[in-house]
């Protein structure tokens, strides 16, 4: 091995015809180096992954605690609907056998929506459809009429996530659905054939 100008170690494979060492590998060039453990997960099958175990022993309580974030105090001094909306969800949820197939982040997530969105309808009741221009003055759309679309659009999406397990389940018969279960299951079998 030589040391060239820079202090680098040059193989004697990389010494040119004239016998200055130059060539050689580029900086950047080739595959970039696998690891074991991405290795082995890309050689795994999706039913390996997919399999899970359920632990022995499961001490359950009615309702798990609720996150600070959801009990918080608004900046309008009104309460968060965060807490009821997780509790009846999770009690839902209980009575279908799947409160444990659910993450409790995802209810979370759910909680989180539908108390925004209660928010915005309650911001667009009280202030209007109509809201100033900050610069121009002009009436332009209010932004809570967009918010709460897009909170409709997260609700519709993460209930589509937890409703999706309890039909996995096999546990959604129509025997044992309420008329909102039954409203539902027709708007995302609508949704699934258009």
């Amino acid at each position: 091995m030589r040391v060239n100008f820079f202090g680098f170690k040059r193989g004697i494979n990389h010494m040119a015809k004239d016998g200055t060492a130059r060539g050689g590998p580029r900086i950047g060039a080739g595959g970039k180096p696998q690891n074991k453990k991405k290795m082995e997960l890309m050689n795994t099958s999706f039913d390996d992954v997919a399999d899970f175990v359920a632990p022995d022993e499961i001490i359950g309580v009615d309702v798990p605690p609720i996150k600070e974030f959801m009990k918080a105090k608004q900046k309008n001094g009104k309460d968060l609907y965060a807490e009821e909306i997780f509790k009846t969800t999770y009690v839902w949820l209980k009575k279908k056998g799947c409160e444990k197939l659910v993450s409790n982040q995802v209810i979370e997530q759910y909680a989180m929506a539908v108390s925004r969105w209660i928010q915005c309808e309650e911001a667009i009741s009280e202030y209007g459809f109509l809201a100033k221009h900050p610069t121009t003055g002009n009436a332009i759309a209010s932004p809570y009429v967009q918010m709460s679309q897009s909170y409709m659009k997260q609700i519709t999406q993460i209930w589509y996530q937890i409703y999706q397990v309890i039909r996995d389940k096999g546990n959604a018969d129509v025997d044992e659905m309420d008329e909102q279960d039954i409203m539902m299951a027709r708007l995302l079998n609508m949704k699934r054939e258009n």
